[in-house]
């Protein structure tokens, strides 16, 4: 399974007008032209992810004539965020939601949401610029577990953790920066565990609006460890202290 193409201006504004699930957009540096303005006006009325690229990159992606745009089509269909909270709530059980701050690795990502699926995460939330792709290599090391758990793309991370904790919901975040190990909290209450990003970690505008910081203890040299295994561990807290009603 590949993420599916649409390329040329014409059949891109189609996908967009005909309502189709939209990973991203991929155009041209210094396209213009009366089809360009058209696309663009409906990019940014629907807010839809999208970037400026050299014409190598478009050439790089697709052999046909892409007419300086490129468009990839998600495998998954991503669910508001309001509906998302809602449905969360009203299942009954104890939300657990993800935030994935800007994870660039379709691998980490695709492992995370797989390790999601198993621990009762009842959806995943990420930014709409500067994520990764959501394609074959994703699905694959899911294991196909993206199918089984909501996925939620938001405009900005921000206003999506003040919509959570106006829900609620508390929002730790995972990071070497907290003085608290994360078995010290509280993690029975409704939770969403915002995970950084490869390199930079949680970016510095999250950190702020955090209920909570919390760390994994580290004994070895090397000082982090890889994104989707502290996801992990963060998650199985979660599961432990709730399985014994701690």
């Amino acid at each position: 399974m590949k993420n599916t193409q649409i390329f040329g201006l014409r059949p891109v504004i189609e996908a967009i007008e005909a309502g189709k699930t939209i990973d991203k957009i991929f155009i041209q540096k210094g396209l213009s032209g009366t089809l360009f303005t058209e696309l663009n006006t409906l990019i940014s009325q629907q807010k839809l992810p999208c970037s400026y690229v050299p014409v190598e990159k478009l050439q790089r992606l697709t052999r046909g004539n892409h007419q300086g745009v490129v468009v990839l089509l998600s495998p998954v269909e991503f669910v508001p965020l309001e509906e998302l909270v809602l449905s969360t709530i009203e299942s009954g059980k104890v939300p657990l939601l993800l935030i994935l701050d800007h994870l660039s690795d379709v691998r980490n990502i695709g492992a995370i949401i797989r390790t999601a699926e198993c621990t009762g995460v009842s959806g995943i939330i990420l930014p709409k610029q500067g994520s990764a792709s959501i394609g074959e290599d994703m699905v694959k090391t899911s294991a196909g577990a993206i199918f089984n758990i909501p996925l939620c793309k938001v405009d900005n991370l921000i206003d999506t953790i003040y919509y959570l904790q106006g829900s609620g919901i508390k929002v730790i975040g995972a990071t070497e920066k907290a003085s608290s190990l994360v078995y010290q909290l509280n993690l029975t209450e409704p939770l969403a565990i915002v995970m950084g990003a490869e390199d930079t970690g949680i970016s510095k505008g999250v950190l702020k609006v955090l209920d909570e910081r919390a760390k994994l203890p580290i004994q070895g040299e090397i000082s982090s460890l890889n994104v989707s295994v502290a996801c992990g561990a963060f998650l199985y807290e979660v599961v432990r202290q709730r399985l014994n009603g701690q």
